[in-house]
């Protein structure tokens, strides 16, 4: 099986290159703040923000933290762009709440704040939010896994692996969205382990990464050997998660269900290693934060939400090789046209 996490090639707050020339550095500069520069989908977006600032003639300084959840560096990076001139901040935060009092800063000091993927909380803390559309990605998995499991989705056994303690909203979103999908009433929509269904196993946490995955899945599979079901924040917990099932024999019984659409994702769907996935675009969402931080810079003219939405939907696709009915789905050879990574 394909590893899904790249191996750390980049620094804990890592600085990308410029791409302007020396007439036009001085006019427009953005920042991009990414949660690691180590998952795929990251790697992705900052290539989609490299290639758009260089079309553009923006200079782009790329900055991350040492791991999900490292806030403290993404702090820091906002005080860098800040005290650099940058025109805006595209940022996928790991504390979308904690994060808010820089960000304020950031705005107050005139620069434009895109939040990419991960909204803040509340929502208007950042001048727009490009992302994908989480609650529906999470709908589609629990959707897709309801009906595969038929009649048996009423006596399952089912276990999250999330992102952080700290519960990011993207964490939350694909989390509810799940349940809503499968069948299970979440609760208080905002917040993550209030439940009360009984077919909830647990929650652990991953971190996002395939170590974190492989350890959440060994931890609730002590609590209850019988799981049936795993529902992972991104692709990498699911490859973790299959690896902890596979050392107990338990990898063919087990549906695994995800979020990312990364082409080692699609590939592991496509072996039976994931379930299926909902595939979410990183560099079109990257790019689109490039044009408007440009935008900004030359017009002062803000993005405006997709319609009907109060966000900037980049688009979701369910990518499955077993379609169900009343499910809309593409298979993993067309998922692997449209995959990153």
């Amino acid at each position: 099986m394909k590893k899904t996490v790249l191996s750390a090639a980049f620094g804990a707050l890592a600085m990308g290159v410029a791409f302007a020339s020396p007439s036009q550095a001085a006019e427009v500069s953005a920042c991009l703040i990414t949660k690691t520069d180590t998952n795929p989908f990251f790697v992705k977006m900052k290539e989609g923000a490299a290639a758009k600032a260089k079309e553009l003639g923006v200079t782009l300084k790329s900055y991350a933290g040492k791991i999900d959840g490292d806030s403290e560096s993404q702090v820091a990076a906002i005080e860098t762009c800040i005290a650099d001139g940058a025109k805006g901040i595209l940022i996928a935060a790991s504390d979308t709440q904690g994060i808010v009092p820089q960000v304020q800063k950031a705005r107050d000091a005139g620069l434009l704040v895109i939040a990419l993927d991960t909204p803040l909380e509340p929502l208007d803390a950042a001048d727009a939010t490009f992302a994908t559309d989480n609650l529906l990605a999470g709908k589609l998995i629990g959707q897709w896994a309801a009906a595969t499991l038929g009649d048996a989705a009423k006596e399952a056994k089912v276990a999250f692996l999330d992102l952080t303690p700290s519960q990011p909203s993207v964490d939350v979103l694909r989390d509810q969205g799940f349940m809503i999908g499968f069948g299970i009433d979440p609760k208080d929509p905002n917040k993550i382990g209030d439940e009360d269904d009984p077919r909830i196993v647990g929650h652990d946490i991953t971190n996002g990464n395939e170590e974190g995955g492989r350890t959440a899945m060994e931890n609730l599979l002590q609590k209850d050997p019988t799981i049936n079901v795993v529902h992972t924040i991104n692709e990498p917990a699911a490859a973790g998660a299959y690896e902890a099932l596979k050392s107990v024999g338990r990898e063919k019984d087990v549906l695994i269900v995800s979020v990312d659409g990364g082409c080692p994702g699609v590939k592991n769907v496509a072996e039976g290693v994931i379930g299926a996935t909902s595939q979410q675009y990183p560099l079109m969402m990257a790019a689109l934060g490039i044009e408007a931080i440009k935008k900004f810079a030359d017009t002062g003219e803000k993005p405006t939400p997709t319609e009907g939405k109060d966000f900037v939907d980049t688009g979701v696709s369910l990518v499955a090789d077993k379609p169900v009915s009343g499910v809309e789905s593409i298979d993993t050879k067309t998922g692997m046209e449209k995959c990153w990574g």
